[in-house]
């Protein structure tokens, strides 16, 4: 159906909660956008189903795209009416780790984070051997991301887990809460920091209480939105040591959104990624009215969040929050990324911490988004193929992470006996 451009008949199988929170014509625009990063549909493979919760089953649809391929999920019930329907990356592929990574040297465990019915699964990547080590908590991207920011066969949080271990640091990251519980986000008053703070919050204290950490070194590192929820969780927990910001957006999302879609439109020019750029734009420009209100239907704003979540981010300034405290700060930021850019949202980082001279800022020129090296400009087919994150960047976060430990070596060496 989605094929042939009958998104108000997949609207029709909505289920009302569903249908309260995306409409035909949200979902026609995300499908373009998503169409648009993957190419044509060369095949639609068979479906799978499993148990879902409270009665659902999940089905899930491998599509097959000239430049990678997607999953469609649905969750279906008895009478055939949707309660869930996102466009996932294409089941994981075989992970191999990065050269920089040495298995040797780390050690893992599978943790919980949290509690209660929002708890989440989670995995400590510890360095073999006494310490005491600095430690470090990942938070991923905008969206319903697992614990490894998993895309197709690429996995970046998790080859900065294991780069940052094998060079003695211990990481803790977690699946989002979004990932677990989709249906989170469609509750009345969900916001911004009720997606990341109190996970983090609690990995951030599981990490603290491990035997062979420090606990007065431990940070917070954060990619894409979770480099713009960092320094709020910084905020709300006086013992994290420091932050780091990779990809850190500055520009309000609205805005940037539109900026996205602009650009995608230029790459794959045609009256449906028009149409999809009139949407975004104008439910972008509602998220920035005065008019914007909890009242405000889910349905005409961006990416099916609610307006809770809109007004809580309209009302947060990350780089004044990062401004305010008295920790050092690391951001990296990568010269072919087109979500977040050099000239719009890093520009805004050095003019509001110009004045700190415990920040660090790094450019890599070669890196996009995702922190994979590159040549030209920067396209969502970049993504696809098998890669890593690029070996400078965990460098530059060990290096930063294990300042402290360099120098007490240096002033107190280890005798050999």
């Amino acid at each position: 159906m989605a094929r042939e451009g009958r998104f108000v008949d997949i609207e029709a199988l909505f289920a009302p909660r569903l249908r309260a929170v995306v409409s035909a014509e949200t979902l026609r625009a995300n499908w373009v956008t998503e169409i648009s990063r993957v190419g044509a549909i060369t095949a639609v493979g068979q479906p799978t189903s499993e148990p879902g919760k409270t009665g659902l089953v999940r089905v899930s649809v491998p599509v097959t795209c000239v430049r990678g391929g997607l999953m469609v999920v649905m969750s279906v019930d008895d009478a055939g009416m949707m309660h869930g329907l996102r466009l996932a990356p294409p089941a994981a592929m075989s992970w191999e780790p990065p050269g920089y990574a040495n298995p040797k040297r780390l050690i893992e465990h599978e943790v919980t984070v949290g509690s209660g019915a929002l708890a989440v699964p989670g995995t400590l990547t510890l360095p073999r051997g006494r310490g005491p080590w600095p430690g470090v908590v990942l938070l991923s991207g905008g969206g319903p991301f697992d614990r490894d920011e998993t895309s197709g066969a690429n996995k970046p949080l998790k080859d900065l887990a294991w780069g940052l271990a094998s060079r003695g640091v211990a990481v803790a990251r977690f699946d989002k809460v979004t990932f677990v519980n989709s249906d989170v986000v469609t509750k009345p008053g969900f916001t911004m920091a009720e997606e990341y703070v109190p996970h983090a919050l609690d990995a951030v204290r599981l990490l603290q209480r491990q035997p062979g950490i420090d606990p007065a070194r431990v940070f917070v590192l954060g990619h894409s939105m979770g480099a713009t929820a960092a320094p709020r969780v910084a905020a709300a927990e006086a013992s994290v040591a420091g932050m780091l910001i990779l990809a850190g957006d500055t520009v309000p999302l609205s805005q940037a959104a539109v900026r996205v879609a602009r650009y995608l439109a230029t790459l794959n020019p045609g009256p449906d990624m028009q149409a999809a750029v009139e949407l975004i734009t104008r439910q972008a420009a509602l998220v920035g009215s005065p008019e914007l209100s909890l009242a405000t239907p889910t349905t005409d704003l961006l990416y099916g969040w609610p307006a809770s979540y809109w007004l809580d981010l309209r009302d947060y300034d990350q780089v004044a929050t990062a401004a305010a405290l008295d920790k050092p700060m690391l951001i990296l930021q990568g010269a072919r990324d087109y979500q977040v850019t050099v000239v719009d949202d890093l520009a805004r980082w050095q003019a509001g911490l110009a004045h700190r001279r415990d920040v660090t800022i790094r450019v890599y020129d070669a890196d996009d988004h995702m922190f994979f090296r590159g040549e030209g400009p920067s396209t969502p087919a970049g993504y696809e193929p098998p890669q890593h994150v690029d070996p400078a960047v965990v460098v530059d976060i060990a290096d930063f992470l294990t300042a402290g430990q360099r120098k007490i070596a240096r002033l107190f060496p280890r005798r050999k006996h």
